[in-house]
């Protein structure tokens, strides 16, 4: 058999396990054609399905599946995350957008990047190289938290014990994760939300949502939401917590 066959079959074998289903969402047709022409260029991101709005993009998501979704923020009638509060899916967000203002906030959803229109092919290349090598591949990982443990720290600019029993909930922001405790104490922790789901107690823990862990002992009541949602009330917090419908299942069988 020829070995130049042989080759490109281990490449094209190569490309098929590293690559991504990505799905592009924008309300103008020309920027989707100016990503699409980028993406051309990474043979790693399959573009499955296009969408010009979020009710559109709700049903090819859930349609396609697809690993990322290439989302812009502004869009008439509703924003990009007010998609990302309805889709019932798991998929890494690369935000295309014109406006720097959402920056803070799309980390605060767990956002693989940040890109500004008109985008810059480098630093599209540095996100998509993110999403081929996810943070923290092949470092040994932490042993699991038991409920009484204690974690050391900064907490009001103040090194503390927290006690795992008292955290009541943690949000996702960025690569940062900020602790909420029992006595309303905020902490800003340099550690992933994904990180806190692995070694946290399941039979305690629990997530509501892509950017939010709670603690099940803290739960006051659930009630049902618009879109086949849910509203999660905590003891001591007046602000509910979006539970997304994938979530709502697990939630349920651990409040019995």
């Amino acid at each position: 058999m020829d070995s130049r066959h042989d080759g490109n079959q281990e490449v094209l074998t190569r490309q098929m396990k590293n690559s991504f289903r990505a799905v592009l969402v924008d309300d103008e047709r020309l920027a989707r054609n100016k990503l699409r022409s980028l993406l051309a260029r990474h043979p790693e991101i399959q573009i499955v399905g296009e969408a010009d709005s979020v009710r559109n993009a709700l049903e090819t998501i859930e349609s396609l599946r697809p690993e990322v979704v290439f989302l812009d923020i502004q869009m008439p009638g509703e924003s990009g995350f007010d998609l990302l509060y309805k889709a019932d899916a798991s998929f890494k967000v690369v935000f295309v957008t014109a406006f720097d203002e959402y920056a803070i906030r799309a980390f605060e959803v767990n956002a693989l990047d940040y890109l500004l229109k008109p985008v810059n092919p480098d630093r599209l290349a540095r996100a998509i190289e993110r999403l081929s090598s996810p943070a923290g591949q092949g470092e040994k990982p932490e042993r699991a938290l038991e409920y009484d443990d204690h974690l050391f720290l900064s907490i009001d600019e103040r090194s503390r014990f927290l006690k795992i029993s008292t955290i009541e909930c943690i949000s996702a922001a960025g690569p940062y994760s900020e602790i909420l405790t029992s006595d309303k104490k905020k902490a800003m922790v340099l550690k992933p939300l994904k990180e806190w789901e692995a070694r946290l107690p399941e039979k305690y823990f629990t997530r509501i949502h892509r950017s939010t862990i709670i603690n099940i002992e803290y739960v006051e009541r659930v009630e049902k939401s618009f879109n086949y949602s849910y509203q999660v009330y905590l003891r001591g917090i007046k602000e509910p917590f979006v539970m997304s419908r994938r979530y709502a299942s697990k939630l349920k069988g651990k409040l019995k």
